[in-house]
């Protein structure tokens, strides 16, 4: 299957990476894992369409949105850094902070936006390890930052 293709029948585009906001890199490979920094649900234009806390100004399925958005932009990262997304041979794993109040709890239901999107794209090669936990603030006012591990040939 080549993901260009599957991309392109699910009607979605890969935004242009996203440049750091700091002093680190996007992404950083070892051996043949691909860790990418945390990322964000900025648009292609820099602007966010989504920010706030979940479950506060934002709704689950808004929280949602923001993270499949957010997996395109790991995305983005990763085929920057490889070159082509055909060469990712599995997602190992997912680790998302969602910007929520202390009583929220459905950071899963929010996180299953990226996680859908990457088997949606992938098949079994998304299917991967998450942790999604809740944080009092983050960055921008962004409602959700996610760090990605891939394997890749």
């Amino acid at each position: 299957m080549n993901i260009y293709d599957r991309l392109d029948e699910l009607n979605l585009t890969l935004p242009k990476a996203p440049e750091p906001a700091g002093l680190y890199i996007t992404s950083q490979t070892t051996g043949n894992l691909l860790y990418t920094s945390g990322q964000d649900c900025r648009a292609e234009n820099g602007e966010f369409p989504f920010t706030g806390k979940v479950g506060v100004d934002l709704s689950v399925e808004e929280g949602y949105e923001a993270a499949r958005l957010t997996a395109l932009n790991c995305l983005s990262v990763i085929e920057k850094e490889l070159g082509d997304l055909n060469r990712v041979k599995k997602i190992v794993k997912l680790l998302c902070f969602v910007n929520s109040k202390d009583d929220f709890i459905e950071q899963p239901s929010v996180m299953n936006g990226a996680s859908q999107l990457l088997i949606d794209v992938f098949g079994d090669v998304g299917k991967h390890a998450r942790t999604a936990v809740s944080t009092p603030s983050l960055p921008f006012n962004i409602p959700l930052e996610m760090e990605m591990i891939v394997e890749f040939e």
